[in-house]
């Protein structure tokens, strides 16, 4: 607060009334955030980057999201229904729903965003969860009908997520998606200095209610050491770590608090079968046999995490122990490599990310002394996170260490990579009819009951095939100081709650 004196004279009155306002809390500040990888890009229908779509999120809305619990809940849209032969799918919109330019949120915008997502020339990254829409009715600016060609149980899960955001048509029609950044949530983009800091401000439109901060500055710092020592200096209110070797200094940190949970992301060690020799079965196995995947997580990551198979979600997830090799056999993985005619071994190299997660070069370190148990001479290479996610996305690498993302259904996690026409095929350049039944079997069953022993059939084919190793599950860490409350964790790593936090002092 800032007092002019110069011509006032105050009585002691008004003095200790204005020195009793400027004590209390003051609300609706400016929320000061960090992180240390920024957004790659701001079209949310192509960005893969977490770091894209945590910022994202935060200006964009979807149809429907996701609670801290998995339950689709509203978000532009207030009601769905599916028919009773699961052939279409109707929304109603919130009629409140409007854009931060002022324009209403139509049903014209929701069809020219699913058929921009649904156009091959998009690139859009979650292309192939929508496969099953035929065609969109508009009857009304308020209803969106989608016509399907088959049941598709996930695909509400599926739009739920920030890749399925409702851009403007008018956005779609003259190209500035990605440039310029209009969308229905509870902040406003007004700055996007790359790799440096991005200014938000609150969305007086949002149809949510009333954003509980002013906006967001996020400032992009070298390190998470950084952030923490920016924390202790009280120049950063909330932040994000990845690294649980800082992470976890932040319980011993007075006037901190650390917001930890179990999420649904995985780190997996990605193989590239289309080249030689990872194109052999027995070699992919020998090298899923080499690992020890508990050691990884005990020394890479400090034991945070549990060893998981290509299920990280508690509905549908088999026992490790079960899966294909998931108990260190380093004979056995030698065997294969003999079955292979590769008993002397070979040479690859191993790609990995700097930042994100940040432990990503450990990772591959323990990973090269494991394998070279087997004769596996692994050469790391690590690369910024924008060029290392070009070259991922191309799936011009002989492996790959890898933090994905998780869903709370199985059909929309995996189709992308593993069904023919998978629109991120390139990047696991693997496929097999018998993962493609599996997946399409699980996507029309309705019952989970029943969908759980399909999806753990999927999950021991695919471990015993081994187009990746997968290691661990992860942990989603936040921060922030005392004065920030109301900030729920959501253990999909969505920071949507940021907008009803309160920053007092």
């Amino acid at each position: 607060m800032h007092l002019n004196f110069s011509r006032t004279f105050l009585t002691g009155v008004a003095m200790t009334a204005m020195l009793t306002m400027a004590a209390a809390p003051v609300e609706a500040a400016t929320l000061r955030m960090a992180w240390s990888q920024d957004a790659t890009g701001l079209d949310p229908h192509k960005q893969t980057a977490f770091s894209s779509l945590r910022l994202l999120e935060l200006i964009y809305e979807p149809l429907v999201r996701l609670d801290a619990q998995y339950n689709v809940s509203p978000a532009i849209a207030t009601s769905w229904e599916f028919s009773a032969d699961g052939l279409t799918l109707t929304f109603k919109l919130d009629p409140n729903a409007k854009f931060s330019t002022g324009d209403a949120v139509t049903s014209a915008d929701v069809k020219a965003s699913f058929e921009r997502l649904l156009d091959e020339a998009t690139a859009a990254a979650a292309r192939a969860n929508f496969l099953s829409i035929k065609s969109i009715d508009t009857p009304d600016p308020q209803t969106v009908v989608f016509n399907l060609s088959q049941p598709d149980a996930p695909l509400l899960v599926a739009m739920s997520g920030t890749n399925a955001s409702i851009v403007p048509a008018s956005a779609i029609a003259d190209g500035s998606i990605g440039t310029k950044p209009i969308g229905s949530g509870p902040f406003v983009l007004d700055e996007w200095d790359p790799n440096v800091k991005d200014v938000l401000s609150a969305n007086p439109n949002w149809a949510g209610g009333k954003v509980g901060v002013d906006g967001i500055t996020i400032s992009v710092l070298p390190s998470e050491s950084a952030i923490i020592d920016s924390m202790r200096a009280n120049q950063t209110d909330f932040a994000l770590f990845n690294d649980p070797t800082i992470a976890t200094l932040i319980p011993g940190e007075a006037g901190m608090t650390l917001n930890r949970v179990p999420g649904l992301a995985y780190n997996v060690l990605q193989m590239n079968p289309a080249r030689p020799p990872m194109d052999n079965l027995k070699v992919r196995q020998a090298i899923s046999c080499a690992v020890n995947r508990q050691e990884i997580i005990d020394t890479a990551l400090l034991g945070e995490g549990t060893v998981t198979g290509p299920l990280t979600m508690k509905a549908y997830a088999s026992d490790p122990a079960s899966l294909f090799c998931y108990t260190q056999d380093v004979e056995k993985a030698k065997a294969l490599m003999k079955e292979a005619g590769l008993e002397a071994g070979f040479e690859a190299e191993v790609i990995a990310a700097t930042g994100e997660p940040p432990y990503a070069a450990n990772e591959a370190q323990v990973l090269q002394s494991q394998l070279a148990a087997i004769g596996v001479k692994l050469n790391i290479k690590t690369m910024d996170l924008k060029v290392y996610v070009d070259t991922w996305l191309k799936g011009d690498f002989d492996m790959a260490v890898a933090q994905n993302g998780g869903r709370p259904d199985p059909y929309p996690m995996y189709n992308r990579y593993f069904t023919k026409d998978g629109n991120l095929v390139k990047v696991s350049n693997f496929t097999d009819p018998e993962l493609d039944k599996l997946l399409q079997e699980g996507r029309v069953e309705t019952d989970v009951a029943k969908r759980k022993p399909i999806f753990q059939q999927f999950e021991a084919r695919l471990a015993e095939q081994a187009p990746w190793v997968w290691i661990s599950s992860t942990v989603t860490y936040t921060a922030n100081l005392d004065s920030v409350k109301g900030y729920e964790i959501n253990p999909s790593g969505l920071l949507f709650s940021l907008s009803k936090v309160t920053v007092g002092e």
